[in-house]
C-alpha cells in the first residue's frame, strides 16, 4: 500500500509518499515559502495562504509521478510539536488538505507533528525501521527548535535539552540575510563557508544540555565590522553551532551512556556542522539533505505505521 505525507511548515509546502511494500519513498515534492528580499520569515496569515495556493498544484505535480488512487491513508503534520500549546496556523492548510482526501476516498486520516515528522524522517534515513521504537539521543536542529530530544522512536519524545534564546536555524538565516541572501539562508551560508580554508576555533556557551545563540549572532556582526570575509564569518557561525550541539549531547550521553545520537533539522544539513560532529563523537547519525529538511516524508511514514503497514513484519 502506499501513504500519503503533506506537511506546511512556517518554510516550505512538502508532500511525499511511502511505499509499504517497498519500504521506500516512491516520490516526493517541496516548495519553499516566497520571504521578501531582507525578511525573515512570513507572518502567519501569508504563510496561511501561500499553502493553501501551492497545494493544488502541488498534489497535481505528486499525480504525474504516482497514482494518487493508491494512497491508502493520509498522514499530515497538524502542530509543530507534541507539546500542550504548540500550535501554528500555517498547519492548518495541511490538515484541511489532508481531511478533504481522506473524506473523498473513505481512507485513514493520521495527524502528527512537524517534530515527528522530522524525527521519523532522520529514523529511517540512518537505519531503516532498526531505531524505531528503540531508544536514541535526537537533535531537531531549525529555524524553530534546537531540541535535544530522549526518545523511543518518534512516538516517545522528552525534551532534555534546548536554546534558551535564539535558535540555531535563526542564527544561521539572521547570518545569511545580513549577508544579502534571500530566506531561508542555510544553504548560502554553507556554501560561503565551504569555500573557507582557514583554521577555526568556535566560541560557545553551552550549560549542561543547555545553551545560548543570542551571543553567536553578536559574534558574527563583530566579525563582519572588523572586516572578516563572508566565507571566514558562515563558517564561523556554521562551527559554533556544530561545537554547542557536541556539548549538548557530550552533556546528555554522560547520563545515557551509549545511545545512538541521530541529527535531524534542516541545519543538519550542512555539511560543515556533519564533518565536524563526526570527527569528534561515535555513533552519530546524519542524514541526507531531502531527508533532514522539512518535508513530509517522516510524515508519510508515520502514517504508515499508526496504521500498522510498516514495518511489514509478515515479509
Amino acid at each position: 500500500m502506499k501513504t500519503l505525507g503533506i506537511d506546511t511548515s512556517n518554510y516550505a509546502t512538502s508532500l511525499a509518499v511511502f511505499d509499504t511494500n517497498a519500504g521506500e519513498v516512491v516520490c516526493d515534492c517541496k516548495r519553499f515559502l516566497p520571504v521578501r528580499e531582507g525578511q525573515l520569515g512570513l507572518r502567519q496569515s501569508d504563510a496561511l495562504f501561500h499553502h493553501t495556493a501551492a497545494l493544488p498544484e502541488m498534489l497535481a505535480e505528486l499525480g504525474q509521478k504516482v497514482n494518487l488512487t493508491q494512497i491508502e491513508a493520509v498522514g499530515v503534520s497538524a502542530r509543530p510539536r507534541p507539546v500542550d500549546g504548540s500550535y501554528m496556523p500555517c498547519f492548518l492548510a495541511g490538515v484541511s488538505a489532508a481531511t478533504a482526501f481522506c473524506a473523498a476516498k473513505g481512507i485513514p486520516l493520521v495527524q502528527t507533528t512537524h517534530q515527528q515528522g522530522h524525527i521519523s524522517a532522520a529514523l529511517f534515513a540512518a537505519s531503516g525501521a532498526d531505531l524505531f521504537g528503540k531508544e536514541e539521543l535526537v537533535f531537531h536542529v531549525s529555524g524553530g527548535t534546537t531540541d535535544l530530544l530522549h526518545c523511543k522512536g518518534p512516538d516517545s519524545i522528552t525534551c532534555i535539552g534546548t536554546s534558551s534564546d535564539l535558535y540555531a536555524g535563526q542564527a544561521v538565516d539572521r547570518l545569511g540575510v545580513r549577508l544579502g541572501y534571500a530566506f531561508p539562508a542555510g544553504i548560502y551560508v554553507s556554501q560561503l563557508a565551504a569555500a573557507c580554508t582557514e583554521n577555526i576555533k568556535p566560541k560557545v556557551s553551552v550549560r549542561g544540555t543547555t545553551c545560548s545563540l543570542s551571543g553567536l549572532q553578536n559574534q558574527c556582526e563583530k566579525l563582519l565590522a572588523e572586516g572578516k570575509s563572508p566565507e571566514y564569518v558562515s563558517k564561523y557561525c556554521l562551527l559554533c553551532v556544530a561545537e554547542t550541539l557536541r556539548r549538548m549531547a557530550a552533556a546528555a550521553l554522560e547520563r545515557n551512556p551509549g545511545l545512538p545520537v541521530v541529527f535531524a533539522g534542516g541545519v543538519m544539513s550542512s555539511e560543515i556542522v556533519r564533518d565536524y560532529i563526526t570527527k569528534r563523537m561515535q555513533y552519530a547519525y546524519f542524514v541526507p539533505g531531502k531527508f533532514a529538511s522539512d518535508n513530509a516524508i517522516g510524515v508519510s511514514i508515520l502514517a504508515a505505521r499508526e496504521i500498522n503497514a510498516w514495518p511489514n513484519t509478515s515479509m
